[in-house]
């Protein structure tokens, strides 16, 4: 289950490692403080952290239900917050810091190529990209080495971060624990329809 949702892509190092961040997290959830937990957990990932934080977020809103979209708010403001952590070290400290992470990953060159994307396409790499598989971490870092500015770079985000969150939290309201398998195996899917609905919603808008 702890490879659902794009952890593999992300953590190529060993399975092992990932199951036992899995159970660690999943345990965590079930805490009294897993509140806080998933506010680090969500902003860790999304400058450093491998695993994808909705493995914590998806246990926590089946347990309490009634708290979707407090949960989903949370999860989407802390991921924003460690955005612009990743943002800051993409734009001040890549050498030292930035390009290492990226070496971690085996991402150096993926991260090079996002670098160069959002100086030619700014804004449209983030709603993209955020809504794809692509861990967002590197989209943070590859912003900041980028000098993308800032203020759009966390509208963007709380846009496409938002986006999966809310998603996450009104599939798992709605239908409970028998979604949750659909939701691991093809939220990518669900959000790659959401990017193409909303490209086509603009560029109606233009045309009219």
């Amino acid at each position: 289950m702890a490879g659902r949702i794009g952890s593999s892509d992300v953590f190529p190092q060993g399975q092992t490692v990932i199951d036992s961040l899995y159970r660690r997290m999943t345990n965590l959830a079930a805490s009294p403080k897993a509140v806080w937990w998933l506010i680090v957990i969500a902003m860790a990932e999304a400058c450093v952290f491998p695993v994808p934080v909705d493995l914590m977020l998806i246990p926590m809103i089946l347990t309490r239900q009634d708290r979707a979209w407090f949960l989903a708010s949370v999860c989407t403001v802390a991921s924003v917050m460690g955005g612009v952590i990743g943002w800051c070290l993409g734009a001040f400290l890549m050498e030292h810091i930035g390009m290492p992470i990226a070496h971690f990953y085996h991402a150096d060159g993926r991260i090079l190529a996002l670098e160069e994307m959002f100086r030619r396409y700014g804004v449209w790499i983030i709603l993209g990209k955020g809504l794809t598989p692509l861990p967002y971490k590197f989209v943070t870092l590859a912003a900041g080495a980028a000098h993308y500015p800032l203020l759009p770079f966390i509208a963007a985000s709380i846009v496409t971060r938002g986006a999966r969150f809310f998603l996450e939290a009104a599939l798992l309201k709605a239908f409970g624990e028998p979604v949750r398998d659909f939701i691991e195996k093809r939220l990518t899917v669900i959000l790659l329809i959401l990017l193409v609905v909303i490209i086509a919603g603009i560029a109606l808008v233009e045309l009219v």
